[in-house]
């Protein structure tokens, strides 16, 4: 008998169970970098909308000759426009109240919208509720692209559909993450879910490329080419999206050929036992079916676990207030606030700011601003790693963000001397700015939503997620807001802002460090506020 191919014994070295769990990782990571693709073309786009002015009011002829490169793209400018503005109504003195106006009014619809989301999506199906909120975020996104192409030079408009987006995005997250959650149980979570959440910085490096393509000539294209794609990944999330293992009878810890059986009030699965180090008590039994089994181990008739039946048995879902209740549910909310202050105001104003500070055009701050997610990518990551390994989440959070405060001071200093210190400065504050955001709106947002005190309620991961995702976006409406406001004044009070809300973040954590660090059972494997019960 012939060998088998190299491929085909790679293929079959691994589980059924193991391929769904690996497609439903990659599935739900293009998705929602898909939604984050789709919000970075208004930060490319804000030096296009306000070049020729600031092009004529600075004097600078060589930087106005360049914006106006294309020929064969007609200027879109009312004719009563007495100035050399690229796009009304962006074309006045208040020009980045404006447009801080716009990033205002996603980001607060986003937040408003996040806590409502979570209890919604509790109580429908995740397939159909993303993919929903997928098709409307892609037409909206289009929408306001189509400004340029019907020359419309409404603010209201503009405003409008902002918001509408803002609340049609918020399908996203507490869907993805509660589907994540089903599927992957709490072994190795920081580092599973931080590889994951490289997915943010995924869609802003693709969005900002894609949107700077057309920035300089039709900018109208910058957001319907990602409007289009949020859509079509809809229509992938309708066609492929398993919202939980049982919805394909996944089996539980056995590689192959477990056997189930279903009385109509539970479901019974042969399996074996895993125990913690905690008074030799079981795993719960919704993370034990999701663990991956070694497949070296008999399985003994005696271990069965008992779930819950998709019946009237089942849990309700968790209210608003009972979710609160969760140990370190409000701490984390709190610092996530401050914590997505800094990375939005990043995310809506880095491209402007290189664009004034490095004298780029558009489409080169837009590509420049990508190290900044590049950075992100090491620093979701490293923080997950970090975290698995002490089994300390508040404590990980807490280093990098003493760390991040300092650092953006240098950024604010070093990046004016040069585009090579631009550039180290990108990676090193990208990994310090997203490392605890990324931790907590994956990990620590799955860890609170699996609780000890839930007893097994399987339905709050989506609410707990929503509501410290929901606290967070309030604080990314307030940070590209506030930096709408201050920078006229100069950039470096925009940077002193920033400091301030890293400390402010540190600081909602200084109660969970100081449990994390006085137990000293926590790096033998029980976390303070996770134990893995």
């Amino acid at each position: 008998m012939a060998p088998l191919p190299a491929g085909i014994r790679f293929i079959i070295s691994f589980s059924r169970d193991q391929w769904y769990r690996a497609f439903i990782f990659v599935l739900t990571f293009l998705l929602y970098a898909s939604f984050h693709l789709s919000r970075k073309p208004i930060s490319i786009v804000k030096g296009e909308l306000h070049r020729y002015c600031a092009a004529l009011n600075e004097g600078d002829v060589e930087f106005s000759s360049r914006s106006r490169r294309a020929s064969d793209t007609p200027r879109h400018q009312p004719p009563d426009n007495e100035t050399d503005c690229s796009w009304a109504p962006f074309d006045q003195d208040n020009y980045q109240q404006l447009l801080g106006a716009l990033d205002y009014s996603f980001l607060c619809a986003y937040a408003i919208g996040m806590y409502l989301s979570g209890i919604i999506g509790e109580r429908l199906p995740i397939r159909y509720y993303l993919t929903s909120g997928m098709l409307a975020s892609g037409a909206f996104t289009a929408l306001f692209g189509l400004g340029y192409f019907y020359n419309i030079h409404s603010f209201g408009f503009y405003v409008v559909t902002q918001i509408i987006n803002g609340l049609v995005q918020t399908t996203g997250w507490p869907s993805v993450v509660t589907c994540l959650g089903n599927w992957f149980g709490k072994g190795r979570r920081g580092l599973i879910m931080g590889v994951w959440n490289s997915h943010t910085s995924v869609g802003n490096i693709l969005g900002s490329l894609i949107a700077g393509y057309w920035v300089s000539t039709c900018w109208g294209l910058s957001f319907i080419v990602p409007g289009a794609i949020v859509a079509a990944m809809g229509i992938v999330c309708f066609l492929f999206l398993i919202e939980h293992p049982k919805d394909i009878a996944c089996s539980s810890s056995l590689v192959a050929h477990s056997r189930g059986h279903e009385n109509g009030a539970h479901r019974f699965r042969l399996q074996k036992q895993v125990f913690t180090d905690d008074e030799n008590k079981p795993l719960d039994p919704e993370i034990q079916c999701l663990l991956l089994s070694d497949g070296k181990h008999p399985v003994h008739q005696s271990h069965v676990v008992v779930l819950p039946a998709d019946g009237g048995g089942s849990m309700a879902a968790i209210s608003f207030t009972g979710a609160l209740r969760i140990p370190g549910v409000i701490e984390f909310s709190l610092c996530l606030l401050f914590a997505k202050l800094v990375s939005y105001t990043f995310l809506f104003w880095l491209p402007l700011y290189i664009t004034s500070v490095d004298h780029l055009d558009a489409r080169q701050a837009g590509e420049l601003s990508t190290l900044f997610d590049v950075g992100g990518i090491f620093g979701g990551i490293l923080a997950g790693v970090i975290s698995d390994r002490l089994e300390k989440r508040a404590s990980t959070c807490g280093l990098m963000l003493l760390l991040a405060a300092p650092t953006l001071y240098m950024f604010s200093t070093i990046s004016r001397m040069g585009l090579e210190a631009t550039i180290a400065m990108l990676l090193l504050s990208g990994a310090l700015v997203s490392g605890p955001y990324a931790l907590i709106t994956t990990a620590v947002s799955a860890d609170l939503g699996t609780h000890k005190s839930l007893k097994g309620n399987s339905h709050a991961l989506a609410t707990v997620t929503a509501i410290i995702d929901g606290t967070g976006s309030v604080g990314a409406a307030l940070g590209p807001l506030l930096a709408g406001l201050l920078s006229p004044s100069g950039w470096n009070n925009v940077f002193y802002m920033l400091m301030v809300a890293d400390a402010c973040a540190l600081l909602f954590l200084i109660r969970l460090i100081h449990k994390e660090l006085s137990c000293p059972g926590s790096a033998a494997g029980d976390q303070v506020l996770f134990k893995e019960h």
